[in-house]
């Protein structure tokens, strides 16, 4: 079968990150998470103290980063190292959460993690999730897939996947969380948040996660015989 670019973007919470990953297991793809991207550049910001508000200092900061993914032999996961350490784990926590956006809007990030991702899809067979994978990192890209759900719905699903590391995080602080992101991400000057003209909606609002693969697996098949 014909190898093709699957772009998947959307808002966040909208299950982006868990139907590429399934496609990319379904399909035997790999699967590229440009939203750990960020959020990793994010957390070596924090970590060493950046201010991510001084270009120069920014520039240099990049300079040091390494971004990689190895797949996890145990749960067949793809995971992201920042300079050699495996800081899954580390991303996905509310102090990360709640920079992640403001860092992504800086012209020298986004030209960084915009040209490593363009590297990994080179050769085709990937899945890559985010906010403007179909509108700025692969515009041909052959299939582009836009996720929506209902905010209430998003927000339970975030609490939820945010509770288990940090069982003190409240649904007001991640519903705040939320609105915040979607703001920042759609408003930013650089590579806005918006559905490409050639994407389809997935709204998963419904969907059991199943469901949703069964939804896009139709899609692909469509793409991959008419490419």
């Amino acid at each position: 079968m014909k190898k093709i670019i699957i772009a998947i973007d959307g808002w966040s919470s909208c299950g982006k990150s868990t139907l590429a990953k399934q496609l990319a297991k379904e399909l035997g793809y790999t699967y590229i998470d440009s939203g750990a991207m960020y959020r990793a550049i994010t957390l070596f910001f924090l970590r060493n103290n950046i201010n991510w508000t001084d270009e120069e200092k920014v520039l240099e900061a990049l300079q040091n980063i390494k971004l990689s993914f190895k797949n996890n032999i145990q749960t067949g996961q793809s995971e992201i190292y920042l300079n050699d350490e495996n800081v899954e784990s580390y991303i996905r926590e509310l102090s990360v959460a709640q920079k992640v956006s403001d860092v992504s809007t800086i012209k020298s990030v986004r030209e960084y993690a915009v040209k490593e991702q363009q590297k990994m899809g080179v050769e085709k067979g990937i899945v890559m999730d985010g906010r403007d994978i179909g509108t700025t990192v692969f515009p041909d890209a052959e299939l582009k897939i836009f996720m929506d759900a209902d905010n209430e719905v998003r927000a339970e699903r975030r609490f939820k996947e945010m509770q288990v590391k940090n069982p003190s995080v409240t649904i007001d602080e991640v519903r705040e969380n939320l609105a915040t992101r979607d703001y920042i991400d759609s408003h930013r000057e650089i590579s806005p948040l918006k559905k490409a003209d050639d994407a389809i909606t997935i709204d998963n609002t419904n969907l059991t996660p199943d469901e949703q693969l069964k939804v896009a697996l139709q899609f692909v098949e469509q793409t991959v015989e008419s490419a």
